[in-house]
């Protein structure tokens, strides 16, 4: 809450009020009269001291009132402050590989679960952007839409394990999937953000010729190898022993990232364990930011009828008062 006079000019005229005590003390002063009686003993109990001590109330009253008078006509006035926010979002597409390797366990727990938890906590940190989520193995399947609703967005997340689709990794099928929820967007910044643990072995498009088309439609794409170098842990239900690990080799097409990232001016990132594919996420987050515009601007309400309406109060009181309690004689 502020506060200002909008005519602010007219409390210069409060210098004014000593003189104006200065001229009412004075008239009052010429003004007293004076009676010649033979006796004196009836005006003695007609005389009320407190009431004759008290006169000068009423030019306290008066000099009040003008006062309150001249800050009425300097119009008071309280504001609110308001902002007014516009933000301009991102349309951001979250493409994660299904395939079964990425059951293998160098990033904890794996790296299927650790990519959806990092993922969640990205989104979570996001406002303004429409995000949706593609995945692919043998082929590229729309998860989920361009949405703002980032709860149904993290309740398909969730949703996610491997095996929903048949095994594979077209990652060119992956990309090509993503630009065709990407490719209508009207937002001014359009980004994939995409995430695999192998190379290109299935689907109808190459990951490069994929790569272009995201290129023409605007879209960066941020793409994240996942895996650890040389070899990874991998659980294999066996009939006859039950579920053990065993050992299969990283085999991330680093090449092909790289290149999809550098042709639509985006960037390659290789995480080989949770905390740098949580920071990946981190400075994937601090690139993309929305632009949000603020307009501040205060709203005035006037106050001046208050001092006003004190003001004719005083000023009636100090009328009654002259004419009653503190009546002179003439």
């Amino acid at each position: 809450m502020s506060y200002r006079f909008a005519d602010p000019w007219f409390l210069g005229l409060l210098l004014l009020l000593p003189l104006i005590l200065f001229w009412i003390l004075r008239r009052g002063r010429r003004r007293n009269s004076s009676l010649r009686f033979p006796h004196v003993g009836s005006l003695k109990k007609a005389y009320k001291p407190m009431a004759a001590r008290s006169r000068h109330f009423l030019v306290a009253l008066r000099l009040v009132a003008v006062g309150l008078l001249i800050l009425a006509a300097a119009r008071p006035q309280s504001g609110a402050t308001r902002e007014e926010v516009t933000a301009e979002g991102i349309d951001i597409v979250l493409a994660l590989d299904l395939s079964s390797s990425m059951l293998a366990q160098d990033i904890e727990p794996d790296r299927i679960e650790a990519a959806k938890q990092v993922a969640a906590d990205f989104i979570r940190r996001r406002t303004n952007d429409r995000i949706g989520l593609v995945v692919f193995a043998s082929h590229g399947f729309v998860q989920c839409p361009l949405t703002l609703d980032y709860g149904i967005l993290l309740d398909f997340l969730d949703e996610l394990k491997v095996g929903l689709l048949d095994d594979g990794t077209a990652l060119g099928m992956g990309i090509a999937t993503a630009v065709g929820r990407l490719k209508e967007s009207e937002a001014e910044s359009k980004v994939l953000i995409l995430l695999t643990d192998g190379r290109n072995n299935a689907g109808e498009i190459d990951p490069a010729t994929a790569s272009q088309m995201a290129q023409a439609f605007g879209i960066r794409i941020y793409s994240i190898g996942a895996g650890t170098r040389g070899v990874a842990p991998y659980p294999v239900d066996d009939p006859v022993f039950g579920r053990r690990q065993t050992r299969i080799r990283v085999d991330i097409d680093e090449e092909a990232l790289r290149q999809a990232a550098d042709v639509t001016g985006g960037r390659y990132f290789r995480a080989t364990d949770r905390e740098s594919l949580e920071e990946i996420y981190r400075e994937i987050d601090e690139l993309e930011k929305s632009e949000i515009k603020v307009n501040q601007f205060t709203q005035y309400g006037e106050l001046f009828p208050y001092p006003l309406a004190l003001a004719i109060v005083l000023l009636l009181g100090e009328l009654g008062l002259s004419g009653t309690w503190f009546r002179k004689i003439p």
